[in-house]
């Protein structure tokens, strides 16, 4: 049953190749750790698996465990300072539409919530689900992360309706937009009322 003001209006975007115009984890993961940190773990991880999610989580554990959390979240913080320059000026433009609209805006991304939390505060985006890194009791990180799984195809469209649920209770009606760019965002956009393709993605589904 909806609410008696009507649905509630919700946006969300993926990140990389659709807010942003590029990968934003490889430079990121270069930052802390270097391309020979970055090389090194990748051939030792893949070694083990070629799974693309599971390989994704596995180098990144790698390259942050045992790091400060508080020292990670510096480079995240000072990271997302240099993203501006990579964003797409005409999603940051439909963006600041629903913000305008006042619908809530969220963040449904395999990136990082290191640097895309922060990110996110500069644009007055009002959540993110990300891969957010998991750190011990003394604040070191240990390599994890929460719920133990990529944020990639279906696992972006079960994190969005628990969170739904939680923000607005599960009998609430969501006018839901969804904006994506690649094969991770399928199950996300057919989800949605509203879906748009971002990019090469969107001149295939001519739209």
């Amino acid at each position: 049953m909806a609410d008696a003001d009507g649905p509630r209006a919700v946006a969300a975007f993926d990140f990389d190749g659709t807010l942003s115009q590029r990968d934003t984890m490889v430079p990121f993961l270069v930052r802390i750790a270097g391309w020979p940190g970055l090389l090194g773990a990748t051939a030792r991880v893949l070694r083990r698996t070629r799974r693309r999610d599971e390989a994704k989580v596995a180098i990144v554990g790698h390259l942050v465990k045992g790091m400060a959390a508080d020292e990670l979240a510096t480079h995240g913080r000072a990271y997302a300072g240099t993203l501006a320059d990579v964003l797409r000026p005409e999603l940051v433009e439909r963006l600041r539409w629903h913000q305008g609209e006042g619908h809530t805006v969220v963040l449904v991304s395999a990136g990082l919530e290191v640097y895309l939390r922060p990110l996110a505060d500069d644009l007055g985006i009002d959540d993110v689900l990300g891969v957010a890194l998991l750190e011990d009791e003394s604040g070191m990180v240990t390599g994890a992360v929460d719920g133990g799984a990529n944020n990639r195809g279906p696992h972006k469209v079960a994190r969005l309706r628990a969170w739904l649920d939680e923000r607005y209770g599960p009998n609430t009606t969501v006018e839901l937009w969804a904006y994506g760019d690649s094969s991770g965002d399928e199950e996300l956009l057919a989800y949605a009322d509203h879906p748009t393709w971002v990019g090469r993605r969107s001149r295939r589904n001519g739209t």
